[in-house]
């Protein structure tokens, strides 16, 4: 299991110190954010609270570009050696539907719905010869209960995440004579295991400044029908941000996360060539963004923007390299 401690002391010092505030600041914060105040950047989620009977409905584009190979920190030509089959990029999209709803002043569920669309274009080593693989399907809905404790103003995170995504993705490829064989790993659009969704999250204001933390973990029980389990996910996030006009705010974001090899191997995907996509032990990675954002407020809605950009990368390699990742959403509340 991956652990918190594991991720970059400043940003973890950053969350621990975020616990000084009092609940009375919550209060007011949480009332500015109800006014459209004040907002975290569009790609956090669960870092705020519902009034009771109140609700919101929210959808987020997020697009993510990957682009060569990396083996720790070093970038790995191709053709891999060692490989039939090199990975040269993969796009994925993911269309995310959201909704919460205030149970009381200090217990807001929340659901989500995510939609994904992969492509991943390869290269066989032997003869050059370049093709894509594209899967495409509703990912793991996730289930989340966010409360406060009292006289806190840290909101807590527990949550469950259903194993509605596939995990029996398949497409042609040269080798399978028109057959659709099993994709490798990462272009499933599902875990196939219930994973339990754990969050803690803090905001606040510095005179023109609002600021942020949040940290995340997602923990995976048991192991799917094709007997793996995905590694374990740590996440941890700060930000800045302020009001530039009195409708648009601008934001500033640093976002590290930890994600752990898989445990166990799909024996379907063994009566293929290898590509290190394949490989269980070839998944693990570590990686800190460098985020920047745009909220536009207009009356009760809410359009956002943030733009992703790696500044490390740590990989199990040789594993396809993260470029940009960008999220585009709306928000409402009623």
């Amino acid at each position: 299991m991956t652990h918190l401690t594991s991720l970059p002391r400043p940003l973890t010092a950053l969350l621990m110190a975020a616990t000084l505030c009092t609940g009375s600041q919550y209060a007011e914060a949480a009332h500015d954010h109800h006014k459209h105040s004040t907002y975290a950047p569009i790609g956090i989620m669960g870092e705020h609270l519902m009034g009771e009977d109140e609700w919101m409905l929210s959808y987020r584009f997020m697009g993510m570009d990957m682009e060569g190979n990396r083996s720790g920190t070093n970038r790995v030509a191709t053709p891999l050696p060692g490989f039939m089959v090199s990975p040269l990029t993969m796009d994925m999209d993911m269309h995310m539907l959201g909704g919460m709803v205030g149970i009381t002043d200090s217990l807001t569920m929340m659901v989500m719905l995510p939609y994904l669309t992969i492509d991943m274009a390869h290269e066989v080593n032997m003869n050059g010869v370049r093709f894509t693989t594209q899967a495409r399907g509703i990912g793991d809905v996730s289930i989340t209960a966010m409360v406060s404790p009292q006289a806190s103003d840290v909101i807590l995170n527990i949550g469950l995440s259903l194993p509605t995504g596939a995990i029996d993705q398949r497409d042609v490829t040269p080798a399978s004579a028109g057959v659709p064989v099993q994709l490798p790993y990462p272009m499933q659009t599902g875990s196939g295991t219930y994973d339990l969704l754990l969050g803690a999250s803090q905001q606040g204001r510095f005179d023109t400044l609002n600021w942020g933390a949040q940290a995340q973990a997602t923990i995976r029980t048991g192991s799917n029908d094709n007997g793996y389990r995905l590694g374990d996910v740590a996440e941890v996030s700060a930000w800045l941000a302020t009001a530039v006009a009195d409708s648009v705010q601008t934001s500033f974001r640093l976002k590290a996360q930890r994600r752990g090899n898989i445990d166990g191997t799909d024996t379907t995907l063994a009566a293929t060539p290898t590509v290190p996509t394949k490989e269980a032990n070839l998944r693990a990675g570590s990686r800190i963004d460098a985020l920047v954002g745009l909220n536009f407020m207009i009356g009760d809605h809410l359009l956002g923007i943030e733009l992703a950009i790696p500044v490390y990368q740590k990989l199990d390699g040789p594993q396809l390299e993260t470029d940009r990742v960008l999220t585009v959403g709306w928000q409402a509340v009623y």
